[in-house]
């Protein structure tokens, strides 16, 4: 991969990285329960991510939308954070969180790749 190639795609995750944030800040306005915005937001984010590596080849477009705007718009660090202040006002709350979490990531993300191989093959 040349210099050119490696400083564009640095561009593109920057610039979707931005809007991603944006994104997600948004949603936090609409869901002010910060448990609740980081659980939608890491669903629907997986979810989006699987349409998108099933419809888009790797290049540009693939790294602008999901390494940068979905790369923003998810968040793990906020995830676990949210799990070990759960965890202090109530275990039961912080495993229910961490398991619907990552099932609900894993589902949405299989589904997501069933849903974009789906629109490509037709």
């Amino acid at each position: 991969m040349s210099i050119a190639t490696v400083l564009r795609r640095a561009a593109l995750v920057a610039l979707g990285g931005m809007l991603g944030t944006a994104a997600r800040m948004g949603l936090g306005m609409l869901i002010p329960d910060a448990a609740l915005s980081v659980l939608a937001a890491n669903i629907v984010g997986a979810l989006a991510l699987g349409i998108l590596t099933a419809q888009l080849p790797a290049g540009d477009l693939r790294v602008l939308l999901g390494t940068g705007v979905l790369g923003g718009f998810t968040t793990y660090s906020s995830f676990m954070v949210d799990s070990v202040q759960l965890r202090d006002a109530s275990p039961l709350l912080a495993v229910g969180y961490i398991v619907v979490s990552l099932v609900g990531g894993i589902a949405a993300a299989a589904l997501g790749l069933v849903l974009g191989r789906k629109r490509a093959a037709s």
